[in-house]
């Protein structure tokens, strides 16, 4: 047996160097770590033979990096109960039953705050507020100084940033430095496209956090400094049955190589990671949010270059990413297969400063408080021209490791796979991430995925660095893009908390030029290796702008084949603001507008042959084969969590014709004797679809199929396998074929029963 239990836990196992091809298999249980894995190029296998890491046949190993809380006892005759952690205990995150449970928080409505802060360069003046400087005013200064406020949509629809206060003297209460400053005074920049506006100081906070005295029932709060958690649970649970998770450490696995000797041919498989935490923004840089979980951690002018004055730290758009719990650097030929990234506190996956041919295929990202996964990093858009202690320190754990690497265009992040994989409950704490976000690298391929339920952008690429170009003034910030396709994804359910995102959403440069022999543009072969969106389904977004969305200095796109419908709040299917040019829109089914444009229009911009739809399609109004083509494919589909375009949309028109009770006999042929797509029972199968109809037809927190209150009902038990993995999602239940109408079951014949309003 292998002991998984922190650094030096690589493949040297049995007191030697391991043989190219070694495997290692995990078996059932959670691992929980005391430092995180650490993976270096000695741990590399080789052409042919990687390494790989990997779950027992039939086993479901957790990877934790938490303490479990034991030892609960009542904190007098209130709700509360208390347990000791261990000494230096630091955590963001608190997770009970496979659920993140919110910390201690209240609204200044619910304090009685009467408002009138007057805010400044340090903070708040609330001298107008009485009820504000009695709360205040009975904190400790060791209490005061953990308290955050958090500001959705502060600095920009698409923003949540966070602060803490400092300090509290009279009536000023004294915010965290450089935090304050960055969300509310960011520096002005030259050459704009599309703003990154400041908050107002004077804007009061959505929510006062992280006070034990704030504590409401399923919310906890975490005294570091006596070494003691609090936390309430709902009346008439027992907290010692519960299973209570503090997160200790910030990094599972960590593989780090060099660009003179990477890590390569490793493979991780069938693993769960969970149960880390991401403390920085508890620090005095807070969470001064720009954009996709972008924020600035150093001074006002962080990224602007040489387009602030005085001028900022370069290259252009150098802002800081959010810390990944597992990440990758200076590695090649990784392969990231069938594992689980959920219940964490950071980003869930990394890959940047170089590294080729790595693939992250069928894997499930959910419940994480962060982007799911980030390719590429923020410092090396142009690796030949940035310095590289630079990009060694943007861009790697260590650079003081890598300080001899020759850093040029070995840097570029090439030839990423990233397909068959389920994104959905993503940005839990910090709602402007990203499902996927995408920033410089070469021969991407983002294919074939499956995003939903997620509070912003499903998929992002060059977020910030378009923000200096537009048709007028292009290539003010350049980049290495090129050859890159997001092609044939699902994506619906997005812009659900914030707004000004897109089911895919791009700034930037996204191809590198071709020229011909007179020194012009050649047209043709720079969109071959521009930016490739084809055969992407969207639906269902939430806030008025656009699905596919090509936002400041975006250039070199080629949009084909691509469907969007039943939009919620839309403004167009495809369009921008500030753009650049250079768009192919071809071949698409859109419910909205194309082209659409509200400001600074891009130029070479080529409209044709797109297909108005309407917004709720019926059959046949989409190809079957565009819609059968998105998404997941073959084996991959069990991991989908939800109804598929065509039964899903079934549902919903019915709905929304006044229908509220539908009764559906074809369900039985899941009772059928025959083979099942799952290995559940006929009862089991039957309620499956039941529980999948529900959330199309809105009563998926009931136990009937009615919308309305009259039949939304406690009538069905919801269905609960015993073979489900252990902390799965509700959302994440495989589909049964007879609803993706992939499979072989008999058809059944259905009745619908309409209710009192048809």
């Amino acid at each position: 047996m292998l002991a998984v239990s922190g650094a030096g836990c690589g493949a040297e196992v049995e007191g030697g160097r391991h043989p190219a091809g070694v495997t290692v298999e995990l078996t059932d249980g959670t691992y929980r770590l005391s430092k995180p894995l650490e993976f270096g190029a000695a741990d590399s296998g080789s052409t042919g033979h990687p390494v790989v890491w990997r779950a027992a046949p039939g086993a479901h190993p957790v990877i934790s990096g938490a303490t479990r809380v034991t030892g609960w006892s009542q904190v007098g005759s209130t709700g509360v109960w208390s347990a000791s952690v261990p000494r230096g205990s630091a955590s963001r995150q608190l997770y009970v039953d496979g659920t993140e449970a919110s910390v201690a928080q209240a609204t200044p409505a619910a304090l009685h705050f009467t408002g009138g802060w007057v805010g400044s360069a340090t903070g708040y003046d609330l001298s107008k507020d009485a009820a504000a400087v009695a709360w205040f005013a009975q904190l400790t200064p060791a209490q005061l100084a953990q308290v955050e406020f958090d500001y959705p949509g502060g600095s920009g629809p698409w923003t949540d940033s966070k602060c803490q206060v400092a300090s509290m003297s009279g009536s000023q209460l004294i915010m965290d430095q450089p935090c304050w400053t960055n969300v509310t005074d960011g520096a002005p920049f030259t050459q704009g496209s599309g703003g990154l506006p400041s908050m107002s100081t004077s804007r009061m906070p959505s929510t006062i956090e992280n006070v034990r005295g704030l504590l409401q029932t399923g919310q906890w709060f975490l005294d570091s400094a006596a070494n003691r958690i609090y936390y309430t649970p709902k009346s008439g649970v027992h907290v010692a049955a519960l299973d209570v998770e503090l997160p200790r450490l910030e990094t599972l696995l960590q593989g780090a190589g060099s660009l003179r000797a990477p890590l390569h041919d490793i493979t991780f498989a069938g693993l769960q990671f969970s149960y880390a935490t991401w403390n920085d923004p508890s620090s005095t840089v807070g969470f001064a949010d720009v954009q996709s979980n972008l924020r600035r951690t150093g001074a006002n002018s962080q990224g602007l270059c040489s387009f602030s004055t005085p001028a900022g730290s370069c290259p252009w758009g150098a802002l800081t990413q959010p810390a990944a719990n597992v990440s990758f650097t200076a590695s090649s030929h990784v392969t990231i297969s069938g594992n689980r990234f959920v219940d964490l506190g950071g980003a869930g996956l990394s890959f940047k400063y170089g590294g080729s041919q790595n693939v992250i295929e069928g894997n499930e990202f959910t419940r994480i408080a962060s982007t799911a996964l980030i390719l590429g990093c923020t410092y090396d858009p142009t690796p030949a021209a940035t310095p590289a202690s630079v990009i060694q320190a943007g861009c790697t754990p260590d650079p003081k490791a890598v300080a001899k690497d020759p850093v040029g265009q070995n840097e570029i992040l090439d030839h990423t796979t990233v397909a068959n994989n389920v994104i959905h409950q993503i940005g839990t704490d910090y709602p402007s991430a990203c499902g996927i976000t995408l920033l410089f690298s070469q021969h991407t391929t983002i294919t074939h995925n499956d995003l939903y339920d997620l509070p912003y952008t499903g998929i992002t690429a060059g977020v910030i660095q378009g923000h200096v170009d537009e048709a007028d003034h292009p290539q003010n910030s350049t980049n290495i893009n090129a050859d890159n396709t997001i092609s044939n994804n699902l994506i619906f359910d997005f812009l659900k908390v914030l707004a000004d995102g897109g089911a895919i959403y791009i700034e930037g440069q996204q191809a590198q030029y071709v020229y011909q022999a007179d020194g012009t543009i050649d047209s043709a072969a720079t969109l071959a290796n521009g930016l490739h969106v084809t055969g992407n389904v969207t639906y269902n977004d939430g806030a008025p702008y656009n699905a596919y969305y090509d936002d400041a200095g975006s250039e070199w796109i080629d949009f084909s084949g691509n469907a969007e419908f039943h939009p919620l709040t839309s403004v167009a299917g495809q369009g921008g603001c500030s753009s650049t040019g250079h768009f192919w829109v071809t071949g698409n089914y859109f419910s909205d507008r194309v082209g659409s444009y509200d400001c600074n229009k891009p130029v070479d911009s080529n409209v044709s042959d797109n297909t108005t739809i309407p917004a709720s399609p019926g059959p046949g109004v989409i190809p079957d084969a565009m819609l059968a083509g998105a998404g997941l494919t073959g084996a991959y589909q069990s991991l989908a969590g939800s109804l598929r375009p065509q039964a899903s949309y079934v549902f919903q028109t019915w709905r929304g014709h006044g229908f509220d009770y539908f009764k559906l006999d074809f369900l039985f042929a899941a009772a059928r004797v025959g083979r099942r797509h799952e290995d559940v029972t006929a009862l089991q199968a039957y309620a499956m679809g039941v529980d999948l109809i529900r959330e199309a037809t809105g009563c998926a927190g009931s136990h009937s199929l009615g919308t309305s209150p009259r039949y939304c009902s406690d009538r069905l038990p919801r269905y609960h396998s015993s073979h489900a993995r252990a902390s799965r999602s509700p959302r994440n239940r495989p589909l049964p074929q007879t609803l993706r109408g992939q499979g072989d079951l008999p058809p059944g014949h259905g009745k619908l029963q309409p209710g009192p309003r048809s």
